[in-house]
């Protein structure tokens, strides 16, 4: 693969678990082949997740999070909450403009953007003046259809069965 043949626009959304996973198989992937990769993390902090301590670990590979531990009300954001959630997009924007990276993960940010943290515009805006050689990859429940509609390549993943149905909490290693 050549740098020429990156720059797609890839959303991975749906009820089922591994959106996210997903995404870092994608950048651990890229970093493998050499690649820059940088994983924004939106409504996500402060929790000891194993891709934080992995990606340490991964040449050219980094996420940023922008985000509490708490959960974030959809009703009733918290200030602080939607303040971080604009901080990452702003902090996105920038990444972007910059083109250091080749891959460039925009963890969560649907769910963001449905929370209303973040506005759907600004989003849309950003992907449309994104540069053409980078790679995106969009994560979260409720993908806009704009954005789906601008992407090169949707997976929705549908949840069949979890454990979570059965009361087992996230589990270290697995779920986070």
């Amino acid at each position: 693969m050549s740098q020429d043949d990156l720059g797609m626009l890839h959303v991975y959304t749906g009820d089922g678990k591994g959106k996210t996973t997903a995404a870092l198989g994608l950048a651990m992937r890229a970093a493998g082949h050499g690649r820059k990769v940088i994983v924004i993390q939106f409504m996500k902090g402060q929790i000891n997740y194993g891709e934080l301590e992995s990606a340490k670990r991964i040449p050219g590979m980094e996420i940023h999070q922008f985000g509490r531990a708490s959960f974030v009300s959809k009703e009733s954001p918290d200030p602080v909450d939607v303040q971080m959630a604009l901080e990452g997009l702003e902090f996105s924007k920038k990444i972007l403009l910059e083109r250091k990276h080749d891959v460039v993960v925009l963890d969560e940010l649907n769910v963001a953007i449905e929370w209303k943290l973040v506005s759907l515009a600004e989003v849309l805006e950003m992907l449309h003046d994104r540069p053409k050689d980078v790679e995106v990859i969009i994560t979260g429940r409720y993908a806009p259809k704009e954005i789906i509609e601008m992407a090169d390549l949707v997976t929705e993943m549908k949840e069949i069965k979890h454990p979570y149905q059965r009361g087992t909490l996230g589990r270290e290693g697995v779920e986070f």
